[in-house]
């Protein structure tokens, strides 16, 4: 059966007032307070391994830049061409022109191949169908130009690429970015794995560490403190 939903893990989409969706609301913050003294516009999105939840990450700091300041214009970038999982995640046209399309045929434009996200104010720009290889995709000079024309359209491009370690289109992207930021499953990925993917990167383009799926939230205290916060989510749970 077709997926008519998109997934209940964007929070930042789907429950922006939960406690879930404000931890987005904080990377957001953190985002563009570096953007004040450095340029901060296109962010890839990564991790050392696959399944750490980096795609989820892509789609909710989107959503939150999105929900940022008023008329930010935001487009969502799947660039993870061997296991895209944008689409199916949002519930969009997998099979409509994507990047693939857009670096391989100067024919197709970026405005043709983007997708609306409504009622987000969200773009997307799905993967496409893959035809070549892939290194061959990450190195043209027609993605340095389609990237460049997201700068002139867009306030924030966030970029969702592929894990580190398995392949080195990563490492490729992270030389057309501002910004990585590296997302690890708490509790889960083995310390080495990270020391491993982080050096695969420049430091000087690592904005940081985001732990995904840690059991503890934010001090360990939700369930006691926090809930009179958040009246979207109690009502949600009740």
């Amino acid at each position: 059966m077709a997926k008519t939903h998109i997934d209940p893990h964007l929070v930042a989409l789907t429950s922006p007032g939960s406690f879930a969706a404000e931890q987005y609301q904080g990377l957001r913050l953190t985002l563009e307070r570096l953007r004040r003294t450095r340029t901060m516009q296109v962010i890839a999105i990564t991790s050392p391994a696959a399944g750490e939840g980096k795609t989820l990450t892509a789609i909710n700091l989107a959503g939150a830049l999105a929900r940022g300041a008023e008329g930010a214009r935001v487009l969502l970038i799947d660039a993870d061409l061997r296991r895209p999982a944008v689409a199916r995640q949002l519930a969009i046209d997998a099979a409509a022109p994507g990047l693939t399309e857009v670096v391989a045929n100067p024919q197709t434009t970026l405005d043709s191949a983007t997708q609306k996200l409504k009622p987000y104010n969200l773009s997307i720009l799905t993967a496409g169908t893959r035809n070549g290889a892939v290194h061959q995709i990450l190195r043209s000079s027609r993605l340095d130009a389609v990237l460049a024309e997201a700068r002139s359209r867009y306030d924030f491009v966030v970029v969702d690429t592929p894990p580190l370690l398995p392949v080195f289109d990563s490492a490729l992207l992270a030389n057309a970015v501002d910004g990585v930021l590296m997302v690890v499953a708490a509790n889960q990925t083995p310390r080495k794995l990270l020391g491993e993917a982080l050096n695969m990167l420049d430091p000087g383009k690592v904005l940081g560490i985001v732990f995904n799926r840690d059991s503890k939230p934010m001090f360990g205290y939700y369930d006691a403190y926090y809930k009179d916060y958040f009246p979207e989510q109690v009502a949600t749970e009740a």
